[in-house]
């Protein structure tokens, strides 16, 4: 006998994190996002919901179709591409547990609130082979509609922990022998400061910049030359983008 059907209402809560978090899930729209997810980690989506027949590549999935008017309740976005996939929430994701293996690269994200702007740090660092991105509580939460929108689908490409217990994580990656970098309008631009073998990238909050608690466990201050008397500084996702090309040896 299958399964009940959920309730619409169920899935249009997973735009909110008192909804993703009852349901231990989030939601991603769009085929090319959830094509990203299906290369990365296939067995982590659950289910599909689609406004008509979706193409082979989902068949491994359970697949609900819904009207157009349904699906446009469920949707976060203001033009829905018609499919969604609801995907496992990762695991330790609001913890202070780090991964056995964290990798040679990380970022860390200070009070970074737009989701635009946080979603596309995740999608560069990814880009740019990151292994994980921790993001402080009061940054966007990377797993809400348009951060995940803004990642195109590699939010499952790294892995993350937003947490208020930051700083912890930040010393404990030192001891480990993580270089803290961070990135600030007044510090030195020496670029080959990104060229360590293990490397930790701050970037702070679009006005304020980084907290001084972070400034004062960096191991180097690293701010981009620009033309000042024409615009005084970067966008926080272009700025991130620039110095995790120049960490790269992609």
């Amino acid at each position: 006998m299958p399964a009940p059907l959920k309730p619409l209402k169920w899935y249009k809560e997973l735009a909110g994190k008192k909804g993703r978090l009852n349901a231990g899930a989030f939601s991603v729209e769009g085929d090319r996002a959830i094509r990203q997810i299906m290369s990365v980690h296939p067995d982590e989506i659950t289910e599909i919901l689609a406004i008509e027949e979706p193409p082979p590549a989902y068949r491994d999935y359970p697949v609900r179709l819904v009207t157009e008017s349904q699906f446009r309740y469920i949707s976060s976005t203001k033009t829905p591409q018609g499919v969604m996939a609801v995907v496992r929430t990762p695991e330790d994701i609001y913890s202070v547990r780090l991964p056995q293996d964290a990798g040679k690269k990380i970022l860390l994200l200070e009070g970074i609130q737009d989701p635009g702007n946080t979603g596309t740090l995740i999608r560069t660092a990814a880009a740019f082979d990151f292994s994980g991105v921790i993001l402080t509580e009061n940054c966007a939460d990377p797993l809400a509609p348009k951060c995940v929108q803004s990642t195109a689908g590699t939010v499952l490409s790294v892995w993350l922990r937003r947490t208020a217990q930051y700083l912890e994580l930040v010393r404990s990656l030192r001891r480990d022998g993580y270089s803290l970098i961070a990135a600030e309008l007044n510090g030195s631009d020496e670029s080959s400061a990104l060229k360590q073998e293990k490397l930790l990238l701050a970037l702070g909050n679009e006005a304020a910049g980084l907290t001084q608690a972070v400034l004062d466990e960096a191991d180097y201050r690293l701010r981009i030359p620009t033309a000042q008397d024409k615009a005084e500084s970067l966008n926080v996702a272009a700025c991130g983008a620039i110095l995790m090309y120049l960490s790269s040896e992609i």
